[in-house]
């Protein structure tokens, strides 16, 4: 079987969001589910975009709606563990972006799993593209955090 290769692009590093596993992220082999890495991933991109100054429901009038998502699973996470969760945002293209997420083991910095969330972004009329302002609005605060966070 072949297997999916993530690639994190750091120089697009715009947030780190602390978080630790709870009882409810835990699976029935006692470490970190599936679905629970989605789960935290999804967490840390509210809080990127709010970092940014961007709700991610109200992107210049339009909403974000995940339209693929990518996970590569590559260590275990166990109850208790402190986690740092890093998110990544690409350049809007179109009418979507990408986000990219890796969570990383605070103790050892191992990283459990890497990912790739492919958003839209929708009006009242469906499928739209951000206005040029709004997009340069977001490059620009991209650009200002991963500067600040590289640091």
């Amino acid at each position: 079987m072949d297997r999916i290769r993530l690639e994190f692009p750091v120089s697009r590093l715009v947030h780190r969001h602390p978080m630790t596993i709870r009882v409810s992220d835990i699976n029935y082999g006692q470490h970190l589910g599936h679905d629970s890495v989605v789960s935290l991933a999804h967490e840390a991109r509210g809080q990127a975009w709010q970092a940014l100054g961007f709700p991610e429901w109200n992107i210049d009038g339009l909403m974000s709606i995940v339209a693929d998502l990518a996970v590569q699973y590559q260590g275990e996470g166990r109850l208790g563990d402190a986690l740092v969760v890093e998110t990544a945002i690409d350049s809007v293209s179109g009418k979507g972006l990408g986000v990219h997420h890796r969570l990383l083991r605070v103790s050892d910095d191992a990283v459990l799993a890497t990912l790739r969330v492919g958003l839209v972004f929708a009006g009242e009329q469906g499928l739209a593209e951000p206005s040029a302002r709004a997009s340069a609005a977001i490059e620009q605060a991209v650009s200002a955090m991963s500067s600040r966070v590289a640091n």
